[in-house]
């Protein structure tokens, strides 16, 4: 599919006026005139982050660019009402902070089969550059895995991806998922371990590792979400200076949530100190909440306090308030139970935002990551052009990129906007008839069964037919010529 300009999206950069102009050297983005939310963007070429222009509220105008896309009223109604009007999402330069590659080795070709990939390569030059000229994205709850189970087809599709070819060629891809809640190192050992490949940082994206950029921005931050404290691990690692947990607030004065859940455990990794002359510079949600009634209670203080500090009420709370960060909008997710999927960040949020309207008459301004926001698929680019320089030592990005998900409201919607090939499978939200796509989001390449599926379809369209999904052990690339990766 073609790729499309700036304004295809609805994106248009900030007016010029005198009104909205930044203090010298920086660029103020503000999510709406009075709301406090301002996030200056270094002009300086050197900078660390990226700034990912403002979506619009509303993209009518650049409907006539995309109605080969199928574009459905509830495509239109999501994109528009993501994030808050007027606001810009910076993301990390490529390579990025973290960059610790999977201890996993298990599996790996031998030196003699690189040795014969590498004969076999030389002589299927035309169908190497298709292979390098091709990536693909995976998503990963319900498309690779149920939780901590894996997707018995994902197994053999990364295998084959990681070289287990005819060519014995390693295929680009990288795995975009709206999860988070730990560092991108440990999740990487986790799914190594559960899928039986190894996956690098390198080649991989959680909700929450595009807002690395914010650190550049803010040094006192409430982070909240995930198991234990394995957000904090996550947020420090990123460059944040100042980290703040909840259950660090709970250890100072356990009367601030009265539905509090507070076990020895969790005192014992806390990190109480006085909170009350502190200043909160921001709010980042970064994973599922574990605890409601705490995180959804301190968020609510901050958000109506007196510039970030805890215990005060604004008289203003709308000129004072400080920003908040999601790290993504989905409301449900596939898990391991056999039931329907099962709620997740989005629907904290919702709760959140209406709990403010009620006490305050006004909307919360707040911004969101993850997919399908143009800013994650943005990153996305960056992680691949690096993988690929990394496997292949070219520094480019695929011509033919295919997402691959299970959810029609993220990862299709935004896979669809931003150009790329998208393929929908039946392992996780997503439950269609056979041959059924999904009415409001279609997938633009189609619906499948599987990700293995999806993969041998996409494949079979670049690289032919004939392509061998397996790498035949038996080939010797001098007496077979031409047929060398023939399997008897």
């Amino acid at each position: 599919m073609p790729r499309f300009d700036d304004s295809d999206f609805g994106v248009e950069p900030a007016p010029a006026d005198a009104s909205s102009k930044a203090p010298q050297g920086a660029e103020a983005l503000s999510p709406r005139a009075g709301s406090g939310a301002t996030l200056p963007i270094p002009s300086d070429p050197n900078s660390k982050t990226i700034e990912i222009p403002a979506t619009r509220s509303s993209i009518s105008d650049a409907a006539q660019y995309m109605h080969n896309l199928s574009l459905g009223p509830s495509m239109k109604d999501r994109r528009g009402s993501r994030n808050s009007f007027g606001t810009s999402l910076p993301i990390p330069r490529s390579p990025r902070v973290s960059r610790l590659s999977s201890v996993y080795k298990a599996g790996s070709p031998s030196v003699t089969r690189d040795l014969l990939a590498s004969q076999v390569q030389d002589m299927s030059k035309e169908k190497v550059e298709a292979a390098k000229n091709m990536s693909f994205v995976f998503d990963i709850d319900g498309v690779l895995a149920h939780g901590n189970e894996p997707i018995e087809q994902a197994k053999e599709a990364l295998k084959m991806l990681n070289g287990d070819n005819e060519l014995g060629i390693k295929i680009p891809y990288i795995l975009l998922t709206n999860g988070g809640g730990k560092t991108e190192a440990a999740r990487c050992e986790q799914l190594s371990e559960i899928l039986e490949v190894p996956i690098s940082t390198d080649q991989f994206i959680q909700s929450h590792t595009p807002m690395q950029a914010l650190s550049e921005y803010y040094e006192t931050v409430l982070v909240c979400g995930g198991e234990g404290y394995t957000v904090r691990e996550a947020a420090e690692n990123y460059g944040f200076k100042n980290v703040i947990h909840p259950k660090d607030i709970l250890a100072w004065d356990p009367t601030i949530s009265p539905w509090r859940c507070f076990t020895p455990e969790d005192r014992a990794g806390a990190r109480p100190r006085d909170f009350k002359n502190l200043k909160f510079d921001a709010i980042l949600v970064f994973a599922d909440s574990r605890d409601y009634a705490t995180d959804m209670q301190l968020i609510i203080d901050l958000l109506l306090s007196e510039n970030g500090r805890l215990g005060t009420r604004a008289k203003d709370p709308i000129s004072s308030r400080i920003p908040i960060y999601f790290s993504h909008g989905d409301l449900v997710f596939p898990t391991d139970y056999k039931g329907p999927p099962r709620l997740t960040q989005g629907a904290f949020r919702i709760g959140v935002e209406a709990m403010y309207k009620v006490l305050t008459g006004v909307d919360l301004e707040r911004v969101v990551y993850g997919k399908p926001e143009r800013a994650t698929y943005t990153f996305a680019d960056e992680v691949l052009k690096s993988w690929m320089d990394e496997i292949h030592n070219e520094h480019k990005l695929p011509k033919n990129i295919y997402m691959i998900g299970d959810n029609p409201a993220s990862d299709i919607v935004g896979g669809n906007m931003y150009g790329w090939n998208t393929c929908l499978v039946r392992t996780g939200v997503f439950q269609g008839k056979e041959g059924e796509n999904d009415r409001e989001n279609p997938a633009n390449f189609g619906v499948f069964d599987n990700v293995l599926e999806a993969v041998k379809a996409a494949i079979r369209k670049e690289l032919g037919d004939e392509f061998k999904f397996k790498w035949n052990p038996k080939i010797n690339p001098v007496t077979h010529g031409e047929d060398a990766s023939a399997i008897e």
